[in-house]
């Protein structure tokens, strides 16, 4: 990731248009959950809640 030298103003993962670009990048190379599940690994349920087991 991009070395920042200022926190953004609002919050923000990216702070400009060629940050947001590389963390494209880097959200690419994540395994897939499939992936993850043919490693023998669990993905992180948090991502597959539903709306009606959300707390």
């Amino acid at each position: 990731m991009a070395n920042r030298k200022e926190k953004p103003e609002n919050s923000s993962m990216a702070m400009d248009e060629e940050e947001m670009k590389e963390l494209g990048k880097e959200m690419e190379k994540l395994d897939t959950n499939e992936k993850v599940k043919e490693k023998g690994r669990r993905p992180d349920p948090k991502q597959h809640e539903t709306n009606d087991r959300k707390e």
